[in-house]
Parts: C-alpha cells; sequence; structure tokens
C-alpha cells in the first residue's frame, strides 16, 4: 500500500469522523441553546402581552383591542398575534401565522387553562407559537392569545455550519495534500530517484541533504552508504590492480628466471669457443704477414665477440637472483650522477637536460649504484631517440613513495609497444645497436627495489617513463 494512501486510512479519515462527531454535536447543542432561548423570549412576550390583552377583551373595556395587538409588534422578531375567543374563532390579528392552529386546538388551550407552545410549519414557514389563556380580573377566560415568531435562524445556522465544516474539512485536505506533497513525497521521490541511479550504476549520485530532519537523517545516511561502498571499490580495485601489478612482476621474475636458467647454459657452452675465437683472432692479428685490410677484419671479429660476451653477461644477470644492499641516498645526487655519465652523449646533440626536484629533496632507501645504471639507461635510450632535443627529469614526494618522471620530446613509443617494451630482446633499435636488455635490466633493478616502472606518451610529445620507489624499508615490505 502507498504511504499516501496509508496516511488517508489511518489519519485523515479517522480525522473526518471526529471532525463529524464533534460538528454534529456543536451543531445539535447551538440549535437547542438557540431553540431554548426563542422560546423564552417568546413565553416572555407572550406572558406579557396577555396581561396587557386581558383588560381589552373584556366586554366593559375601554382599550381597543388592535391597539393593545399592534403593541406586541414592538418587540424583536414578532411576526405574528392574533386573538381568539372562547369558541376559537378570531376576534381580531395582525402579521403571519393566523392558521397555525385549529379550533379545536385553541378549545384546547382554554381547557387545559395553561401556557401551550409548539414549532409549526405554514405556508413555507417555520414558526414557533406560544398561546396563553386570556383571564379578567376575577380569572374569567375570555379568549386566548396566539403570538408568532419566525424560527428561520436554527436552519440558517445549521446551513453555516454545514458550510463551515465543509469550508474547514476542504482546507484541512489540501493542507494535509500539500504538506504530504511538499515535505514527504518530494523529498522522498528525489531520494528515490538518486538510488534509481545508483542501481543503474552510477555510484558518484548524492542526496541532497535538505528538508526535513528524519529526511535529512535519511539522506545523510544513504550518503555515507554510498560512501562507504565507494571507498570498499575502492580498495577492491587498488586490490586488483596491486595483485595485476604483482602477477605481472611474478610472470615477469619467472620468464626472466628461466631466461637466466637458459643463459647459464648458453655461457656455459659458448664461453669456451668465444674464448678460442677472440685468442685465435688475437694472435692472427699480431703477425706481420697479415695486411691491415686483414687486421681490420681480425679487429672486427673481436669486437663482436667481446658483444656476444656481454650479452651473455646480461642474460646472466637478468636471471640471477640478487641481494641488493641497500642505503639512504639523496636523490639528486644521483640524478647528477647519472647525468655526468651520459653528458658526452647529449653535448653532440645539444640536447637539453631539465631537472625538477621538489624542496627539499628527498632521501631514499637504495642501492646507489643500480639506481645510476637505470637512470643512465633511460638517459641515453631518450638521446639515441631520433629529433629529441630535450630531456626532462622530474621527481614527486607521495607520502611514503617517490615518484619520478623521465620524458623526452622525440617521436615516442607507439602504444602497441608499451606492454613489451620491458621485455628481454625487445627494441625498436636498427639491428646491430642494441641487444634490447637494457630495459629489462632497469625493470629487474627496480622490482629489486620494491618499486614499479611503466611507460606513457609525455606531454613533451615523446616518451616517458615513470618510476615509483618506497622511501624506506617499510614501505618497500
Amino acid at each position: 500500500m502507498r504511504l499516501r494512501n496509508l496516511i488517508i486510512l489511518t489519519v485523515i479519515v479517522p480525522l473526518f469522523v471526529v471532525l463529524v462527531v464533534f460538528s454534529l454535536v456543536a451543531i445539535k447543542s447551538l440549535e437547542d441553546n438557540v431553540r431554548s432561548k426563542l422560546q423564552t423570549e417568546v413565553e416572555i412576550i407572550t406572558r406579557t402581552l396577555s396581561s396587557s390583552l386581558s383588560y381589552a377583551v373584556t366586554p366593559d373595556s375601554s382599550t381597543p383591542l388592535e391597539e393593545a395587538l399592534q403593541s406586541a409588534f414592538s418587540f424583536h422578531r414578532i411576526y405574528g398575534a392574533y386573538v381568539f375567543d372562547t369558541d376559537g374563532r378570531d376576534i381580531y390579528g395582525l402579521g403571519l401565522g393566523k392558521d397555525i392552529f385549529s379550533r379545536e386546538e385553541i378549545q384546547q388551550v382554554i381547557e387545559r387553562d395553561d401556557l401551550y407552545s409548539n414549532y409549526r410549519q405554514h405556508d413555507g414557514w417555520n414558526y414557533y407559537s406560544a398561546l396563553p389563556p386570556l383571564r379578567s380580573q376575577d380569572g374569567t377566560v375570555y379568549g386566548v392569545l396566539q403570538v408568532n415568531r419566525l424560527n428561520s435562524y436554527t436552519g440558517f445556522i445549521s446551513i453555516v455550519a454545514v458550510l463551515v465544516f465543509v469550508v474547514g474539512a476542504a482546507g484541512i485536505v489540501f493542507s494535509i495534500w500539500w504538506g504530504f506533497r511538499r515535505h514527504i513525497e518530494r523529498p522522498l521521490n528525489r531520494l528515490l530517484h538518486v538510488m534509481l541511479l545508483v542501481e543503474d550504476g552510477d555510484r558518484s549520485q548524492r542526496a541532497t541533504e535538505d528538508g526535513p530532519t528524519e529526511y535529512r537523517r535519511l539522506a545523510s545516511g544513504l550518503n555515507g552508504m554510498l560512501d562507504a561502498m565507494a571507498e570498499k571499490d575502492q580498495e577492491i580495485e587498488d586490490r586488483q590492480r596491486r595483485e595485476i601489478e604483482l602477477e605481472k612482476r611474478l610472470r615477469k621474475s619467472k620468464k626472466l628466471a628461466e631466461l637466466g636458467v637458459l643463459a647459464a647454459g648458453v655461457a656455459h657452452e659458448i664461453g669456451a669457443p668465444l674464448t678460442v675465437i677472440n685468442g685465435q683472432a688475437q694472435r692472427l692479428a699480431r703477425r706481420d704477414v697479415i695486411g691491415d685490410d686483414e687486421r681490420a677484419r681480425l679487429g672486427r671479429i673481436r669486437g663482436e665477440v667481446e658483444r656476444i660476451v656481454e650479452i651473455v653477461r646480461q642474460l646472466m644477470e637478468l636471471g640471477r637472483q640478487h641481494n641488493v644492499e641497500k642505503g639512504e641516498l639523496a636523490l639528486d645526487q644521483l640524478i647528477i650522477s647519472a647525468s655526468d655519465l651520459v653528458e658526452e652523449e647529449l653535448e653532440p646533440r645539444n640536447i637539453r637536460l631539465d631537472i625538477e626536484l621538489p624542496s627539499p629533496t628527498p632521501n631514499l632507501i637504495a642501492n646507489g649504484q643500480q639506481l645510476i645504471q637505470v637512470l643512465t639507461n633511460l638517459l641515453r635510450n631518450a638521446a639515441q631517440a631520433p629529433e629529441v632535443s630535450r630531456i626532462r627529469v622530474r621527481a614527486q614526494q607521495q607520502e611514503h613513495e617517490l615518484i619520478l618522471w623521465v620524458e623526452d620530446d622525440g617521436p615516442g613509443i607507439p602504444n602497441s609497444h608499451h606492454h613489451k617494451v620491458f621485455d628481454p630482446f625487445f627494441t625498436t633499435k636498427p639491428v646491430g645497436k642494441g641487444s634490447g636488455l637494457g630495459l629489462s635490466m632497469v625493470h629487474r633493478i627496480i622490482n629489486d627495489h620494491g618499486g614499479t616502472i611503466g611507460v606513457f606518451d609525455s606531454v613533451l610529445g615523446g616518451a616517458g617513463f615513470e618510476i615509483t620507489l618506497p622511501l624506506s624499508e617499510t614501505a618497500s615490505a
């Protein structure tokens, strides 16, 4: 059942019943009061007139009956006065209501010898009439006086009372309807609208906390529930994000571990042949019987052999379990050390390096040599990208973490390559220019420090790398 109908049945209907009963009792009491007052006034007027008319109806009276009877109309609201003889015939009369009573009823008044009064209706008029007997000085009854008064006030009062009741009831109904619609139904509809939007998936909706106290408390409770749900949803999203990140790290670590096992076997198998090749090439280069062209070719062979050895070493580093020795380091010193190592690659191409660090510069617990290797690798990759004229390094401290960004204004990295830039042997450089292990090494070092690294499109136009590192061992755990 709707709340509106429930209020009608439990509030308005009982209220109307009470009003009707009260109105009927009040109208009945008022009519009785008016009737009693009317009867009293008519009887007083009648007794007063009967005293003066007693002299006029006697045979030897010198007072004209007409004059005595006309004096009755000096009283307020008297509409008829008549004098009848003992046989019920009228002697003289003025006004309305002459034939209200029959001759028999008039004769009965004489027989009872007492005042008789009653309500009568005649010719569409309601009268209250009194009939007292007229006596002479010696007590002999000579006739009957009839005094008529209109009884229009009781009906009028009933009509007015009914109209007042109808107007009052209509006002009460309208007031209840308006109050219910404004202060109950409309706020509840707004609250229901918010709940329906939330049900459809819009968790950002909040109820307006206005109106009556109960509604404000209800809206506040709903908003609190939605805020708690939003916090729980955020916690679940953060947990899922951490789980996904952890799963990625585990997959990456597993891949690197498998690669390390493979690399160790490969290094063991090809280490000795490479050493032989390098030694024989060195001996041949020392002979005087070969020319400069052959000696240059032997130098190239030795260079490629050393490149193979370095790749094997990097592979073994990727798959090896590391125990990182950490210490408290200043971030600005790490960045300055890394920039000095790549300065010789930045100056020939007139590449500007911008460093934006918070003040004061934060310290972090890390392995300085490894972080310098990370920064050097990222700066060198940015410097080797085509059409790069600016590299920016900036940092920001957020609670227990340090976020570091390395960006450039080069052509950037396609979005399709973002998910595999840290895979071993993946590179966008030409063949022979890179092994594709540099960013994999960077990823491994950041993971060993309990941090994360990701790639994004920089606002400068090129590629950007975001590194998150804990500032303490507690945050790392």
